[in-house]
């Protein structure tokens, strides 16, 4: 009744109309439905939500397509009209399955890691995990990406005789495709053998090109790494196949540090070692496993004392060292300062005006 109604419409101005109201109702349903699903999950774990907000966009699209492929064979279009909003439909599909793919992707990756907690202290198998997830979906996001650009150009005849013509040939045009495309491939197979291998994990303590620093980020072509100072050092995926590097945390994050320090043969070493242990027991940042002291080294100028410690990872080790280097100088200049490093000209100074 409403299309004998507009009948003096042109037909491609009423079939637009009546495609845009189709979309409207189904748009209008999708609200609806949204908003009784979000008031039934309000009590649901957070992540019941995350994973709800994140098929909203994917679940209006597909309602859209929906209501207008069932409205487009009554409306009434031109014949040059309706082939092209078929085409156009198609080609929306194809892209609703390449995004129903990359959402269960996420969806998978995102139910998979609730198990595992970086924040933990013994953190190793939940690094693995996480590193191994997140390397393989970006792959796989890569991947179901290029395959639906693929399907979708291949729509197209032009394209689709272009691309059999090209993969037919072995000549020129082939081999500058694979040249092209070999940055890609290079990326996708580093990040597939660095999921499977991993000499790298997130979080992890790093030492590349000279620069000390946490793995923060692992893409699809490259890693972040946060340095001490809050700087990110940017490394190419593949860096981390090809050139040697230091993994502080590749078997555990806990960490052992030594703390050196000059002092004379008037030392009495006993002593300091009772002092370090004292120190060490006392810090917030020992894990309770290793402290030791030991004389590493005698020279004509002195001795050198090595206190090795640990601590639960990179960062406190840090923290600990700092502090047990800061008490310990202020130990033997309250206790011992003769048996700081000095010139003898100081020594004899310093003798004679204690007497």
């Amino acid at each position: 009744m409403i299309v004998n109604e507009l009948g003096w419409l042109p037909e491609n101005v009423l079939g637009a109309a009546l495609l845009i109201v189709a979309i409207l109702i189904a748009l209008a349903l999708h609200g609806t439905v949204r908003r009784l699903i979000a008031r039934m999950l309000r009590d649901r774990p957070s992540y019941a939500l995350s994973l709800f907000a994140s098929g909203q966009g994917l679940t209006r699209f597909a309602l859209i397509i929906l209501a207008a492929t069932l409205v487009l064979p009554i409306v009434p279009l031109t014949p040059e009209a309706r082939i092209i909003i078929a085409r156009l439909l198609l080609l929306a599909t194809i892209a609703l399955i390449g995004w129903i793919a990359l959402v269960a992707v996420n969806v998978g990756a995102q139910l998979y890691l609730r198990r595992f907690h970086i924040e933990a202290a013994d953190n190793l198998l939940a690094r693995k995990h996480v590193t191994q997830v997140r390397i393989l979906k970006r792959a796989a996001d890569t991947l179901v990406i290029l395959l639906t650009v693929g399907f979708a150009l291949m729509t197209f005849e032009p394209v689709r005789q272009y691309g059999v013509s090209l993969f037919a040939s072995a000549g020129v045009a082939g081999l500058v495709v694979g040249l092209a495309a070999r940055p890609l491939l290079s990326s996708l197979i580093a990040g597939v053998q660095i999921a499977v291998t991993q000499p790298i994990r997130i979080d992890d303590a790093v030492v590349v090109e000279g620069e000390m620093g946490t793995i923060e980020d692992i893409t699809s072509t490259y890693v972040v790494i946060k340095l001490w100072d809050l700087r990110r050092l940017i490394v190419p995926l593949s860096y981390f196949i090809e050139k040697p590097f230091q993994n502080w945390t590749h078997r555990g994050s806990a960490l052992v540090g030594a703390v050196t320090v000059q002092v004379d043969y008037t030392v009495p070493v006993e002593r300091v070692r009772e002092k370090v242990l004292e120190i060490v027991k006392a810090s917030p940042f020992w894990d309770g496993q290793l402290v030791n002291l030991q004389m590493t080294d005698a020279t004509d100028r002195g001795v050198q004392l090595r206190a090795l410690v640990s601590a639960r990872n990179s960062g406190a080790n840090w923290d600990l060292r700092c502090e047990l280097r800061e008490k310990l100088i202020a130990f033997l200049q309250a206790e011992y300062p003769l048996a700081l490093p000095r010139s003898r000209n100081e020594s004899v100074t310093v003798e004679r005006e204690r007497k």
